[in-house]
């Protein structure tokens, strides 16, 4: 990202909503303003074989394993104003286990990016399906979206859910009531 472009753009912007940008106050927004997209947009330049850093295990493991309430934050593609929630992330292992934290640095990867939330499910979803070829995958992601709370509708406690299961999860309804039913009734507080 061209952090100076950024920043005169930014500056354009607070002119055209009627701000002066040499206004004491703001004279260094521009500058935040580029560097929290950066940030904010992030996913963009990651891979998710550097994420992973070799952190897939041959493991004779076959059971679920979920990590779940893992926070997220993104912006929306459509008004670029944020949505937030808890990812629930499960996978049936086939001989390959995954260390745990790169479970959140892949739901990071995807929601650093400009986003819907549905498509950012499925691209979680994707991944871990791909790398890890487990028998089954179920995501969930749950979440608040600024552009449906503050204006729109303008609604505060709609939340949106939305799911992308794969292999056992999709084929066996018994596996993906189990995944469901755990991670509503998790028992860590």
């Amino acid at each position: 990202m061209n952090l100076e472009k950024v920043e005169d753009l930014v500056k354009v912007l607070l002119e055209e909503i009627g701000e002066d940008p040499k206004r004491e106050g703001l004279l260094r927004t521009p500058h935040r303003v580029a560097k929290a997209y950066q940030f904010l947009t992030s996913g963009y330049t990651k891979d998710i074989d550097v994420v992973l850093n070799k952190a897939i295990f041959k493991e004779d493991y076959n059971e679920m394993v979920i990590v779940r309430d893992i926070d997220f934050y993104s912006m929306c593609e459509h008004h670029m104003l944020p949505f937030y929630g808890k990812v629930h992330v499960s996978y049936i292992p086939n001989g390959k286990i995954v260390g745990l934290s790169k479970i959140p640095r892949i739901v990071d990867v995807f929601a650093r990016r400009l986003q819907v939330q549905e498509r950012m499910t499925q691209e979680i979803a994707n991944a871990i399906n791909e790398y890890l070829e487990p028998k089954g995958v179920a995501v969930v992601s749950e979440a608040y979206h600024m552009c449906m709370m503050m204006r729109g509708v303008e609604k505060q406690n709609s939340s949106t859910t939305s799911s992308a299961v794969h292999g056992l999860f999709r084929e066996d309804a018994r596996t993906r009531a189990e995944f469901f039913s755990l991670i509503r009734t998790g028992t860590l507080k």
